[in-house]
């Protein structure tokens, strides 16, 4: 078996198995100036099951290395083979990193980014790809779409959140933020596994594991801590308590 048919391999079983529950976001612009790569390895030590890079300040080059260095985390954690890395918006810097020999399982999009089905087309069927569907439409989409090109569903935000003050935002420009109640029947309706985020804290996992959904991310709450092992390992623990 060739080097590449091995990789395709890896990433076909990984998107069997997706595990999100416990879901890391981030980019330089989130770690206080600490390295991309040690805020993946504590999180990954901690117990974190996929990754997204993601940022809005980095240009195709250097979004690029960041993926490196979180590819790089994650196989000197030894979980090349069960975490994913996932890159955010960004097709072309998805398939510019495969290119490059980074390890790149799949994207994660929006409704107004690079459509999911150019997202398989490109990236193939053992690719992993998330979306995220705009907030006020979520229901509907849930009920109507064609999610069979779809791994799972990113939705928020839970709070209002300043890494990404657009999240959830309406036709009129409000933040819509998701209720509990709303998540549990989300995640009853959904025929895919669930991810919420948006200022998620410590003391939201025991409610929002309850609500039925797969998994929660973060961005602050584990870049932004002054230990963020610790942090991590309070939330995967919570989470894993309330399940």
């Amino acid at each position: 078996m060739t080097s590449t048919n091995m990789r395709n391999a890896v990433r076909a079983n990984m998107r069997a198995a997706l595990d999100i529950s416990a879901y890391l976001v981030l980019g330089p612009e989130n770690t206080l100036g600490r390295p991309v790569g040690d805020i993946v390895a504590q999180a990954l030590d901690a117990g974190f099951t996929i990754v997204q890079v993601r940022s809005k300040v980095l240009d195709a080059r250097d979004l690029m290395g960041c993926a490196a260095e979180a590819a790089r985390a994650i196989e000197q954690a030894g979980a090349q083979d069960r975490v994913p890395l996932l890159i955010d918006d960004r097709l072309d810097v998805a398939l510019a990193a495969r290119d490059a020999g980074i390890k790149v399982d799949g994207v994660h999009v929006g409704q107004s980014d690079v459509p999911v089905e150019v997202c398989r087309r490109y990236l193939g069927e053992d690719a992993i790809v998330g979306l995220s569907a705009r907030a006020h439409e979520m229901r509907a989409y849930i009920a109507t779409a064609d999610m069979s090109l779809v791994d799972y569903l990113g939705v928020g935000p839970l709070h209002e959140t300043a890494t990404k003050p657009d999240c959830g935002l309406d036709v009129d420009g409000n933040v819509i933020t998701r209720s509990l109640e709303e998540l549990t029947e989300l995640a009853r309706i959904s025929p895919k596994p669930i991810v919420v985020g948006g200022g998620v804290k410590a003391a939201d996992i025991p409610g929002l594991a309850k609500t039925g959904v797969d998994g929660f991310f973060v961005v602050s709450a584990v870049c932004g801590a002054e230990d963020p092992r610790a942090a991590a390992a309070e939330l995967v623990n919570l989470w894993k308590a309330a399940r």
